[in-house]
């Protein structure tokens, strides 16, 4: 379960101003998941874009490792307080997926589902224009499984805990659904910016 936060170490001047308020930084990078860790074949992944309950598009592993992949570097911020700076990431972008798929985003509104069944929500304009990934590798490497591989979300200007671990699909819904944390009282945004951790905020 997700808690208020840490402690880390204090930021100099120049990184000060990259971190949001109420934020620590840490050179860690700290596990929290909502419940236990899936473990997923990649013989049995698929990702699945979905316009309400109807698939439009869908890749097994080794399709999707066809689509143009690229490197982001960024920093990302949890609910939890700490932030950490420069994070090495490539994967498919999503408008390179929306491209493929040969559609354009049908709806304002998405919600990302897991292997888990966790859900999160996110405005379609924080997906698109350069914005997100669906990222299969960090620092080099394949995402190790408590880190939400073998593919995950990617919103870094948003808390992280919108960028879903363990994802298989993105359904674009008529209206902004509340996903798992938001249905618990975790912010329908979740600017780290703007403090949005909880619903008030």
């Amino acid at each position: 379960m997700a808690t208020r936060g840490f402690f880390g170490k204090r930021p100099t001047e120049i990184e000060a101003g990259r971190l949001p308020p109420g934020q620590y930084l840490t050179e860690d990078f700290p596990v929290l998941s909502a419940g236990p860790t899936p473990r997923v074949d990649l013989d049995k992944w698929s990702f699945t874009l979905k316009d309400g309950v109807r698939p439009v598009a869908k890749w097994t592993w080794d399709e999707f490792q066809k689509l143009p992949h690229v490197k982001l570097t960024r920093d990302i911020h949890c609910v939890t307080k700490w932030s950490k700076f420069n994070t090495a990431w490539s994967g498919v972008m999503i408008d390179d997926i929306l491209a493929e798929a040969g559609i354009e985003a049908p709806t304002g509104f998405t919600l990302a589902h897991s292997f888990d069944g966790y859900t999160t929500n996110v405005p379609t304009a924080d997906l698109v224009g350069g914005k997100a990934m669906i990222a299969t590798a960090y620092d080099g490497q394949p995402i190790t499984a408590d880190h939400g591989g073998p593919a995950r979300l990617l919103v870094p200007h948003l808390y992280f805990w919108k960028s879903a671990k363990w994802i298989n699909a993105l359904q674009f819904t008529a209206r902004d659904e509340a996903g798992f944390w938001e249905l618990r009282g975790y912010h329908m945004y979740g600017d780290p910016w703007r403090e949005q951790r909880f619903t008030g905020d």
